[in-house]
């Protein structure tokens, strides 16, 4: 075996330009699969980085099926009396006003009840985790800073343990440092703040609450969920108002928070560049096939000294596999590029935290496998043509035309194979890529040009009653509209594609609901009067609100077409009435249920992006239902994102320490909104673009091998009359008809591709012609350019050079 490898060696060294087309070939399709599966392995196969991972699972609050966040009252009495936890914690986000040295910044804030990163097993970098008694109203105070706000906002300070900070107006004193995580600079800084339930907040109707627990060891999901039935159902016996109709569930919490849809296409992508090895596997073939027939007499010469077929098949194998690791290594080296730049232009929040995208052990080992089993693939059917080739035709030179052709076929049906699985790998890509097309063309139902958004988080202080954010809101916009060059603006706490900020169930006035738990649920959004104007949104039927929609009025609200055309089918809106329940600034609990007359109804709006398929809505007036939350938007004369500075200077006045957050134009929201799909899309694209590449250098080596090995022929041929055109015709046909035929048995592996996409991309299904159709002449195109030069090169002999050569 050694002396096989190092006669391989040194053959490959021989041949550079083989080396090299091989090796790039293998490097990229090893390459591409090594970088896939370390994202596949690092998020859906590698157990994650705490403590006995598998007993950490999550409690979701259920109504009329569906998973919810819970109330604090629900918390506290499942921790009290479920007996199948370690320990049980809760956390919700949001965003906190931070001082720093620079300028004041708004930044994301995880308010958890103390003991939640003992509980999971996150390592301290400097300090400590918060302790039980900073869990009580007063004692609070504290905060735990990720590493990464550690690093670029206190510049690494070690002392920073028990020095103080201000947040949202008020010192706290930083008692840790958490330690960097695997995805620390792929998700936003944040901070880490006690979660400390006042009185008013211990209610079973508020749901705000995530919920993590860790399982009692020995017990199961199966064990953990009959025991929270019992609970929750002693719970809603307890408070049958608020907790009828409402279960819990406990899942794993491996995974829980990533969309099926973003693991199918992980699968789907390894599936991808399963192709592309497949693809770069059958263009080494082939070249091995070509390598092959210059080594026939060498080979015929061992075999007539005594070598056996199975000892001239195993010495070609071990040279592929000798290829295959070589390809192996530069392809871990080109992973390590192509991870990099997948991290570079993932969108936030598309992988779990703790999703570690790197070249580990079992990566690696993954790795040899892949490039093992390649060499064997692309190595046994040149092996096994030189291995059964007939000594004594080729030692005579009398068997070459036979030999020559059993080669041709083998090559032109690895042709055939090749293409086959670039149409499949192509026809992802084109789905894909027609996907964001319609993507781009979807109406929104507003106008998104000249417009800046901006958000603004009212500290706890000045946010204690309906008064205090109503007369900031009045002041912010007043301020703001004084500004020059904007034209209107307005307030609100949800906006288009961005979402509507709460979910709120709901009633009709006059038809009372036995079963609160029943009720049906909307998008609730509380906007300032000039929000339709500034947005663009169409009223359809009714009036706009207005200034005369204020506090201490008749309270009123507008609905969007799917709840009209949902709720009101064949009635007047505008004669309806509907129930919903107070939402109060300051307060974690719902108030008494209130009506609101419906004055109007607008278009529908894409608000939760352009996949949005339409749900229902409610918008209240803001001074009706302030909230300390708002998101605010300008429109402008001209390029909205020029008017942020004096929009902030326009701030200053109002509070030098409110900043300014997630400032954006609606384009760059819109393009938000869509990254995911324009991510998954720039993969698949890619990674067929590379199955095109290969497959066209596989149809150029065949061809061009075919002309040399004809030069005889073809110098006969045009010695008899063959004219240059008729050459380069039948060249061209040969590898055309090759390529077409791929092509063909391609739509059926495409269609399957279709089949396992299908609901992955937006407005395409399964079978899609114009995608299909686009990639096939793409294709088609493809082989055509790479056969021309092996064609116009064939045109080009001289018949009488050919035949003195010969």
């Amino acid at each position: 075996m050694l002396r096989d490898l190092r006669f391989g060696l040194r053959l490959l060294w021989k041949n550079p330009e083989f080396t090299a087309v091989a090796l790039l070939a293998l490097a990229l399709g090893i390459g591409a699969n090594t970088a896939i599966f370390s994202v596949v392995y690092g998020t859906l196969l590698a157990p994650m980085p705490y403590p006995n991972p598998d007993q950490l699972v999550m409690v979701w609050s259920r109504i009329q099926g569906n998973r919810n966040v819970s109330a604090a009252g629900d918390y506290l009495d499942w921790k009290q009396q479920a007996t199948v936890f370690q320990d049980l914690n809760a956390w919700t986000g949001g965003a906190v006003n931070l001082a720093t040295a620079e300028r004041p910044e708004q930044i994301e804030a995880v308010r958890m009840t103390p003991g939640f990163n003992t509980m999971i097993g996150t390592p301290m970098f400097l300090g400590r985790d918060f302790r039980a008694e900073e869990g009580r109203p007063g004692e609070d105070q504290v905060v735990i800073l990720r590493y990464r706000v550690w690093e670029e906002r206190y510049d690494k300070d070690a002392a920073i343990i028990g020095k103080q900070i201000r947040v949202d107006g008020k010192p706290r004193t930083v008692v840790g440092v958490l330690s960097a995580l695997p995805s620390e600079y792929r998700e936003p800084p944040s901070i880490q703040i006690p979660l400390a339930f006042a009185p008013d907040q211990i209610n079973h109707d508020f749901h705000w609450l995530l919920v993590m627990g860790r399982l009692k060891p020995g017990v199961t999901i199966v064990q953990a969920n009959a025991n929270m039935e019992s609970v929750t159902k002693a719970i809603a016996e307890a408070h049958p108002k608020s907790n009828t109709g409402w279960t819990a569930s406990v899942e794993p919490l491996k995974n829980n928070f990533l969309p099926r849809e973003t693991q199918t296409a992980l699968w789907l992508l390894l599936g991808a560049v399963g192709f592309v090895l497949l693809i770069a596997c059958v263009n080494v073939a082939n070249l091995m096939l070509a390598r092959g027939s210059a080594r026939q007499r060498e080979l015929a010469v061992r075999a007539s000294i005594g070598a056996s077929r199975g000892r001239l098949f195993a010495q070609l194998l071990s040279e592929s596999v000798l290829l295959a690791i070589a390809g192996g290594v530069l392809g871990v080296a080109l992973s390590a590029a192509i991870i990099r730049a997948i991290v570079a232009i993932m969108p936030q929040n598309t992988l779990p935290y703790e999703a570690d995208l790197t070249l580990n052990v079992p990566v690696l080992v993954f790795t040899l496998l892949v490039s093992s089993i390649s060499g064997v693939l692309f190595g046994c059917a040149p092996a096994w043509q030189a291995a059964r080739a007939n000594v004594n035709d080729i030692l005579k030179d009398a068997g070459r035309s036979a030999t020559g052709a059993g080669r041709q076929y083998v090559r032109r049906a690895l042709v055939v194979a090749e293409f086959a699985l670039a149409l499949s790998l192509l026809a992802g890509g084109g789905l894909a890529v027609h996907s964001l097309v319609k993507l781009s063309k979807v109406d929104l139902g507003f106008r998104s040009d000249n417009l800046l958004t901006f958000s603004i988080s009212l500290p706890e202080e000045r946010a204690k009653s309906a008064e205090q954010v109503n007369q900031f809101q009045t002041q912010l916009l007043e301020v703001v509209r004084a500004v020059p060059g904007i034209v209107s603006a307005s307030a609100s706490t949800g906006m288009p594609v961005g979402g509507t900020s709460f979910g709120m169930p709901f009633s009709i006035a006059g038809k009372p609901v036995d079963d609160p738990s029943k009720r049906p649920g909307a998008g609730f959004n509380m906007v300032s009067p000039e929000y339709f104007r500034t947005f663009g949104i169409q009223i359809i039927r009714g009036r706009a609100f207005t200034d005369q929609d204020r506090a201490g009025v008749e309270r009123v609200a507008i609905v969007n077409e799917t709840f009209a055309k949902r709720y009101f089918d064949g009635v007047d809106p505008l004669a309806q009435r509907i129930v919903v329940e107070e939402l109060i600034p300051g307060v974690t609990k719902l108030g008494p249920g209130v009506e609101w007359r419906i004055v109007g109804v607008y278009r529908d709006v894409k608000n939760a992006g352009p996949r949005d398929n339409g749900f229902p809505e409610i918008d209240v007036p803001f001074a009706q239902s302030p909230w300390p939350g708002m998101i605010v938007a300008v429109r402008t004369v001209g390029d909205p994102a020029l008017m942020q500075r004096s929009i902030a200077d326009a701030l200053r006045k109002i509070d030098p320490d409110m900043p300014m957050a997630n400032v954006r134009t609606m384009e760059q929201t819109v393009a938000q909104s869509v990254a995911p799909d324009r991510f998954r899309t720039a993969l698949f694209a890619s990674f067929g673009a590379v199955g095109l590449l290969l497959a066209a250098l596989g149809i150029y080596g065949v061809m061009s091998f075919v002309v040399a090995q004809r030069t005889h022929e073809i110098g006969l041929r045009m010695a008899l009359g063959a004219e240059r055109g008729q050459v380069v015709w039948q060249v061209l046909k040969e590898g055309m008809l090759a390529a077409f035929a791929g092509i063909v048995i391609g739509f059926g592996g495409a269609y399957f591709v279709g089949r396992a996409m299908q609901g992955m991309w937006f407005g395409v299904g399964a079978v899609d012609p114009i995608a299909f159709s686009a990639v096939a002449a793409v294709l088609l195109l493809s082989a055509l350019v790479a056969c021309v030069v092996p064609a116009r090169r064939a045109a080009s002999v001289d018949p009488l050079i050919a035949l003195r050569q010969e």
